[in-house]
């Protein structure tokens, strides 16, 4: 929020204001520039695709967007049901709540009918089940869908962490960030290493909490793995460099419509597979021409494909 300069306005009543005077100066030659205001998922927009950045933060009104995606109701509802089972006490957390705290929190979007629903919920109850199975109720985590933020000379990040766990270090508490993922895809070491939310949610709760954290975990849970890499200072510090480089992009990028030019030349499209999943590819020329997936493609068993 910006501070109001003083004004030296009199006691009791508002300062006199000339008939010309100009309105509040935005800023002054030689100030810095204003932070980039973020998230993961606005970092993760622009670096996969220039124009859905475009269309989902820069246009008003924003395109319309295609029909929901099963998957994305699959995770939310499992990541919520994760969440209200840390938010019991803990000696209610037991495996037989978890059928009540999915169904409480099962989003319906998106699925080809409720046959196939049904079947995903059945799996998600068995990926939670064998989840929880490997966690002792009386763990407290220092944080569930915990927002951490954090500036730097670029970037006013902030990001919700799925959890952020107090592990023991050589040197005292450490903390841990983990992400749960439910997408069919297994994930390794380079998947966690590479991944920048992950690297600014460390960077970020290590700030907040004012301990070491670079350890980050990716928790898949369809196939009961973990995917974990132990960041260096310098390897956290390369990530931030490359979420402050994309911000300037980014700026650039927007300070060009701002001033009249081409929308479609600041913010390119990159088209390729992943347009066949992008929310607003019946608005761009680019992702209309890549054959559309059905919104529940991603839960779909091999056996169900013809």
């Amino acid at each position: 929020m910006r501070r109001a300069f003083p004004t030296g306005r009199p006691a009791g009543g508002r300062a006199p204001r000339p008939r010309d005077a100009q309105p509040e100066q935005l800023g002054f030659e030689g100030m810095p520039e204003r932070l980039f205001v973020c998230t993961p998922s606005k970092l993760g927009a622009y670096a996969d695709c220039p124009r859905r950045y475009r269309y989902a933060y820069v246009d008003r009104p924003a395109p319309p967007k295609g029909p929901p995606w099963a998957h994305n109701s699959l995770g939310v509802s499992v990541h919520t049901a994760l969440k209200n089972w840390y938010a019991m006490p803990a000696d209610r957390r037991r495996p037989e709540t978890l059928p009540t705290l999915l169904k409480g929190t099962w989003v319906r979007e998106g699925y080809r009918d409720d046959e196939q629903e049904r079947d995903a919920y059945r799996r998600a109850l068995g990926w939670l089940e064998a989840y929880v199975d490997g966690l002792d109720p009386a763990d407290e985590p220092v944080g569930v869908e915990r927002v951490v933020a954090v500036k730097t000379g670029v970037l006013a990040f902030n990001g919700r962490a799925d959890r952020i766990d107090s592990r023991a270090g050589a040197d005292g508490p450490e903390l841990a960030i983990v992400d749960y993922k439910t997408g069919r895809a297994t994930l390794d070491t380079d998947d966690a290493r590479g991944s920048q939310a992950l690297a600014l949610y460390a960077y970020a709760a290590e700030r907040v909490f004012r301990r070491p954290c670079r350890r980050v975990e990716l928790h898949h849970l369809p196939s009961g793995t973990v995917a974990a890499h132990e960041h260096t200072v310098e390897s956290l510090n390369r990530q931030v460099t490359r979420a402050e480089e994309t911000a300037r992009d980014i700026m650039t990028a927007e300070r060009a419509v701002a001033d009249g030019g081409d929308p479609d030349a600041a913010f390119p499209t990159t088209p390729g597979p992943r347009c066949a999943w992008c929310d607003y590819r019946r608005t761009c020329p680019a992702g209309a021409s890549v054959p559309e997936k059905d919104p529940w493609a991603a839960v779909e068993r091999p056996s169900d494909q013809s």
